[in-house]
């Protein structure tokens, strides 16, 4: 498997250095631009187009923008946003725009690096000791989303949605299922539309509301 290649944007010099010298430390990573404003990303992902962006949020330019624009025309690329706004609605923020990952400077250097492969594989990432305020957040954001009125989910699309909440992967939900991986995240693409979610996080949330609510028959996968 090849290096993860990552690109860094943080306006505080000091940080983005720490930032290059601690990815370039690991054979996993390679560091493949670094930037100090919002709209470097955008010249980035056209020009290098790495794997992952480790983005602050506070800096020139407006992020939050950028990194919607960047995942609607960049499929592979991923947002990690690393920065010091221990906001659970900055957070929600984020990830509602298309970041996979939030993690809180002041985190020791190993929970970065696993941010970064989390989100790389295509999970989504938090800081443990912040995530409960930010799902509770979510939460409720979900609830709003879905108060208007009852999804109706297929059997396989409930056999997935049990399996999420059991915190299964999508390479585990295909080998349980016998189904491709690619039908997985297909089926994950429709749930996210279904429930209104913009990523993984979300449609567990709702899911939960739904299995509380609705009392889905939804077949051998929940009663594992």
């Amino acid at each position: 498997m090849g290096s993860i290649s990552v690109a860094l944007i943080d306006d505080h010099p000091l940080m983005l250095a720490g930032l290059v010298d601690l990815f370039r430390l690991s054979d996993d990573f390679t560091v493949a631009a670094t930037g100090t404003k919002a709209s470097d990303v955008l010249k980035i992902s056209t020009d290098v187009a790495p794997d992952v962006f480790v983005v602050d949020l506070m800096m020139p330019g407006n992020i939050f923008e950028v990194i919607a624009k960047t995942v609607a025309t960049s499929l592979k690329t991923k947002f990690l946003a690393f920065t010091a706004l221990a906001r659970s609605d900055f957070a929600v923020r984020a990830l509602n725009v298309g970041a996979s990952g939030y993690v809180l400077k002041g985190s020791d250097a190993g929970e970065l690096i696993q941010g970064v492969r989390a989100v790389h594989n295509g999970e989504t990432f938090i800081t443990p000791a912040f995530a409960c305020k930010v799902i509770e957040e979510l939460k409720i954001a979900s609830l709003r989303k879905t108060a208007t009125g009852a999804v109706k989910l297929s059997t396989r699309e409930g056999q997935i949605v049990a399996m999420l909440l059991r915190g299964a992967t999508n390479k585990q939900i295909a080998a349980d299922l016998q189904i491709g991986e690619k039908t997985v995240k297909n089926y994950m693409t429709i749930l996210m539309q279904k429930l209104h979610a913009r990523n993984r996080l979300e449609v567990l949330i709702a899911a939960q509301k739904l299995e509380v609510d609705d009392h889905h028959d939804w077949g051998p996968a929940l009663r594992h």
